[in-house]
C-alpha cells in the first residue's frame, strides 16, 4: 500500500463559509502527483481542542503524513504550531535566527504604516518564531514560517507539515517541505502512479457504469485500475489511476470506451474542450468573437482565458436587451418580434452580427432563459439557443432545455457553446 496522508484546513472563517478553501484541493493535487494516497480532508475552526481532535483522528486512521494549512499568524487564535508541537511531544522554543528573519520581513511594513506599536510588533514576531524543537523550519514566505514536525522519540504517529494559510505563502512553503529529508522519510512507501483522464459529452454516468461491467468480463486486471467518474459542466470526466504494471488494463479500458462511446468521447488524453478549441484556433490562425445573452460574458471568459488568447479572441458583446441586440449586433427588430429574443433565428443573427462587428473568422452566439421566473410554457427556464458560425457561412446550431438554477444554466450553456465551436472548427456536424 502506498503512503497515505490527511489534510487539515484550519480557520473559523473557512469553517463558517466566509472564505472558500483553496488550499485543500491544491494540496490534494500535489499529494497525488507525488504518489501519496489522500485519505481525508477535514476543516476545523481555530480552536486548539478541535485542531488536536483532527490530528488524533488522522493518527487513528494510520496516515503517514498530515498537512495543515492556516493558524500561523501573529494573533492569539493562530495556534497551529503550538498544538502540533504539543501533539508530537516536542517542546517549543524561540528560534532567534527565525525571529531575525521575520523581523526583516516586517521592517518595510513599519515604514509604510507609521505609528504602529513597536512592542506589539516584537511580541507578534516572537510568537511566530516560536517553533517545536527538532522541526524543519520553512521560509518564511510571508511572516509565517512553515514547519515539518516529526513525532518525538517515544511517540508513534505521522509527520505533520504545518503550512501558512495564504495560498501564495503555502505554495512556496510546500516546495521547501517536500525537499526535506523528514518529509521523504515519512512518505518513503509512496507509489508511482499513472493518471489518465477521459472526457465525454452527452452521456450519463450509468452508461460508463455499464461499460465498466462489460470491462470486468473482457479485460484482465481491470480491478487494478482506480476509476472515478464525475459530472462537471455537463461533461462526464472519467479519471483513472493505476500503477505502471496495470498499463495493459488501462489500454484495454481505453479501447473499450472508444468502441462503445466514440461519438461522445471528445478527449482521451485529458485535454479540456477549452484547450482543444484554443489549439484549433491557434493552428488555423482563425479569430473568434462571441455574442451572449443569458451567460453574462462567461463564454468570452473561457475563450479569452488561455495564455496567448489575444492572438485569436477578437472580442464579445453581452446583449440582454433587445435594443442591445439590434444596436450592437445588427439583429433585425422584426426578427425578434416574429420569433422572440430567445430563438434559434435570433441566435443565428447574433452570430452573424458578431462576425461582422469584430471582423472575426468565427463567432459563437448564445441566447436563453436563465431564470428565475422568466420562462413560459413554450420556452421554460433553461431553454437556450446556440449558433456557431464561420464567416464564410457554415453554421452549426442547436437549442435545448438545460436543467438547474441560473448559475447551472449559465455554466452548462458555456460548455455547450464551446463544444459547438469545437465541432465547427473540426468540420463535424452538430450533436443531435
Amino acid at each position: 500500500m502506498s503512503a497515505r496522508a490527511g489534510i487539515v484546513v484550519t480557520g473559523t472563517e473557512v469553517l463558517a463559509g466566509r472564505v472558500r478553501d483553496r488550499n485543500g484541493p491544491w494540496l490534494a493535487d500535489r499529494l497525488s502527483e507525488l504518489g501519496i494516497d489522500l485519505a481525508h480532508i477535514t476543516i476545523c475552526g481555530d480552536r486548539p481542542a478541535d485542531v488536536e481532535a483532527q490530528l488524533r483522528f488522522l493518527t487513528s486512521e494510520g496516515v503517514d503524513l498530515v498537512v495543515t494549512s492556516g493558524g500561523l499568524g501573529p494573533t492569539a487564535d493562530d495556534l497551529t504550531a503550538e498544538v502540533v508541537g504539543r501533539f508530537q511531544g516536542r517542546e517549543s522554543f524561540v528560534d532567534e535566527e527565525l525571529e531575525r528573519r521575520i523581523a526583516a520581513v516586517v521592517e518595510p511594513l513599519l515604514k509604510r504604516w507609521r505609528g504602529l506599536d513597536q512592542a506589539a510588533i516584537e511580541t507578534s514576531t516572537r510568537k511566530q518564531a516560536t517553533v517545536p524543537a527538532g522541526a524543519d523550519v520553512l521560509g518564511p514566505a510571508g511572516t509565517a514560517p512553515g514547519l515539518v514536525v516529526p513525532p518525538a522519540d517515544g511517540h508513534v504517529g505521522p509527520t505533520v507539515v504545518v503550512l501558512p494559510g495564504p495560498p501564495r505563502e503555502l505554495h512556496a512553503a510546500w516546495q521547501e517541505a517536500v525537499a526535506t529529508e523528514t518529509f521523504g522519510t515519512a512518505v518513503a512507501g509512496r507509489s508511482r502512479y499513472e493518471h489518465r483522464m477521459l472526457r465525454l459529452i452527452g452521456i450519463p454516468e450509468s452508461e460508463i457504469a455499464e461499460t465498466l461491467r462489460v470491462g470486468e468480463e473482457q479485460i484482465d486486471g481491470l480491478d487494478a485500475l482506480e476509476v472515478t467518474t464525475c459530472l462537471r459542466r455537463g461533461e462526464l470526466e472519467v479519471a483513472v489511476r493505476y500503477e505502471p504494471p496495470a498499463e495493459p488494463a488501462w489500454e484495454g479500458l481505453l479501447a473499450l470506451v472508444r468502441d462503445r462511446h466514440a461519438p461522445q468521447l471528445f478527449s482521451d488524453d485529458g485535454t479540456s474542450v477549452d484547450e482543444q478549441v484554443a489549439a484549433l484556433l491557434r493552428g488555423s490562425g482563425a479569430t473568434v468573437a462571441v455574442a451572449e445573452s443569458c451567460t453574462g460574458g462567461e463564454l468570452a471568459g473561457r475563450l479569452s482565458g488561455p495564455a496567448g488568447a489575444s492572438a485569436y479572441f477578437a472580442g464579445g458583446v453581452v446583449a440582454y436587451a433587445d435594443e442591445a441586440k439590434t444596436g450592437l449586433l445588427d439583429v433585425d427588430p422584426a426578427l425578434i418580434a416574429r420569433h422572440g429574443a430567445v430563438s434559434p433565428q435570433v441566435a443565428s443573427a447574433m452570430a452573424v452580427g458578431a462576425v461582422g462587428r469584430f471582423g472575426a473568422g468565427t463567432a459563437v452566439a448564445v441566447t436563453g432563459v436563465a431564470g428565475p421566473g422568466g420562462g413560459t410554457e413554450e420556452k421554460p427556464v433553461g431553454y437556450v439557443c446556440f449558433a456557431a458560425r464561420l464567416a464564410e457561412g457554415r453554421e452549426l446550431a442547436r437549442d435545448l432545455v438545460i436543467p438547474g438554477e441560473r448559475a447551472e444554466v449559465r455554466d452548462r450553456s458555456t460548455t455547450v457553446g464551446m463544444h459547438l465551436l469545437r465541432r465547427l472548427l473540426l468540420g463535424e456536424p452538430a450533436p443531435t
